[in-house]
């Protein structure tokens, strides 16, 4: 028996998910912040704002959390279909080189076949060379034909000046 196994995750998983969840955002450099991360996915699960997929370890009687893959749902105006964002993948690094973001990729695209999606779309670091490889790999083309640009709101913008 495989010791990997993939399920859609819900509220009794919160924990599990909120903890890898914090661990990638440290990967990608941001402070740890596991109330945070907690309140953030219990959110997307309480609003149905994301697809979350959890990889778990069954050993014994222990189950654990070594996974996850985060699935935003978007539009394509054009083909007026539904588009998935694969918004966040993690494998914790204890359980990687063993298949488990692949099984995760997997997931998330025979997801996106069974609710008639256009497809799946992602980004991620330009120097994250594994993840491409990985990507690539399982058929993902990069978009050549688009520039994608990006205007992020800072929290002066907001009148939320940390300084007053």
């Amino acid at each position: 028996m495989h010791p990997y196994t993939i399920k859609k995750a819900e509220l009794p998983d919160l924990d599990f998910v909120a903890m890898l969840f914090d661990e990638y955002r440290v990967f990608y450099k941001q402070a740890s912040d596991l109330d945070k991360a907690r309140t953030f996915i219990q959110n997307r699960m309480k609003n149905n704002e994301s697809v979350i997929f959890l990889a778990i370890e069954r050993q014994s009687d222990n189950v654990i959390p070594v996974g996850f893959v985060q699935l935003y749902p978007s539009f394509s105006s054009v083909s007026m279909k539904k588009l998935w964002i694969l918004n966040d993948l993690f494998v914790a690094p204890s359980a990687r080189k063993k298949g488990i973001a692949k099984m995760l990729m997997e997931t998330a695209k025979n997801y996106a076949v069974k609710t008639e999606a256009k497809g799946l779309i992602l980004e991620t670091a330009v120097d994250n060379d594994p993840a491409k490889k990985l990507y690539e790999s399982m058929g993902y083309k990069k978009d050549v034909q688009c520039d994608h640009y990006e205007f992020i709101i800072s929290s002066i913008e907001w009148g939320n000046d940390p300084k007053n």
